[in-house]
């Protein structure tokens, strides 16, 4: 392994079990989307991925992309892979999308940022499929299913936007440099390209899991009057003692639509 030492501040652990490198290139989708890494550390993931498709690396580490750079000085020039120094949060909010393209998310994620990146792939319409490896704890929320303790507004915006999504394998923490703390699983999902969700309903989610295991009545009740909360829970057949995780992503759709309704009418009234 090259001399260089992961970094806390980076969030970097380098994959090194080649099984699991060469697992996650056979769940590669079939079709021609074009790829996209986030942070190749030291190209393990990358070398495999460059041989199969066309592909952009995004790097923030300055070290590393001088050791990317004389690694895949062939892959560069040919125009297979280019590498991009900078942060990938600032590159989505500066272009929107990672790629002009149709492409894939395929990529050993920093676990600091995992979740915040997942949730911008799936924002990102040019983005179709998403395989990452994650905290396994990350990846369950996403994969969570109504009346599961873990099921989240992270679990509700995958089922809303994807067609399938599931945890493809784990990954044990001495398949990396340096080892984690916690376990890592490969996290699978496919998107439904038609489907697109507010950053209104975002925050509607968040409130209405701001405190998780309270009723889901009180803590909604911060957005719209109890009285039209009331109306609304009976029209849709909710419990009034349910709790956020027993709402199904469909049925939380549906009461979005009404509570923003009844704010509409009671600003209007």
């Amino acid at each position: 392994m090259e001399n260089i030492k992961a970094k806390k501040k980076y969030g970097q652990n380098f994959l090194i079990d080649s099984t699991v490198l060469n697992r996650i290139i056979q769940a590669m989708p079939k079709g021609d989307n074009y790829v996209v890494e986030i942070g190749p550390g030291l190209g393990d993931l990358t070398k495999n991925l460059v041989k199969y498709k066309d592909m952009t690396a995004y790097e923030v580490d300055t070290d590393l992309i001088g050791i990317l750079g004389s690694k895949f000085e062939e892959e560069i020039v040919s125009n297979r892979l280019k590498i991009v120094h900078k942060d990938v949060l600032t590159a989505w909010d500066e272009q929107k999308t990672l790629h002009e393209g149709k492409y894939d998310l395929i990529a050993n994620l920093p676990y600091y940022i995992a979740t915040n990146i997942i949730l911008r792939a799936l924002e990102d319409a040019n983005c179709e499929h998403i395989i990452v490896m994650i905290q396994k704890e990350v990846a369950e929320k996403f994969t969570a299913k109504v009346n599961n303790k873990e099921f989240s507004s992270l679990g509700i915006i995958a089922q809303l936007l994807t067609t399938d999504s599931k945890i493809l394998f784990d990954v044990p923490p001495e398949s990396f440099n340096p080892a984690p703390k916690v376990v890592s699983s490969v996290l699978y999902l496919k998107k439904d390209l038609t489907k697109s969700i507010s950053k209104d309903f975002k925050k509607f989610l968040k409130a209405c899991f701001s405190q998780p295991r309270k009723k889901l009545l009180k803590n909604i009740s911060s957005l719209i009057d109890k009285e039209i909360l009331h109306k609304i829970f009976i029209e849709l057949n909710i419990d009034e003692n349910t709790r956020p995780h027993e709402v199904s992503a469909s049925l939380y759709s549906q009461m979005y639509t009404k509570v923003k309704n009844g704010r509409n009418e009671s600003t209007r009234g």
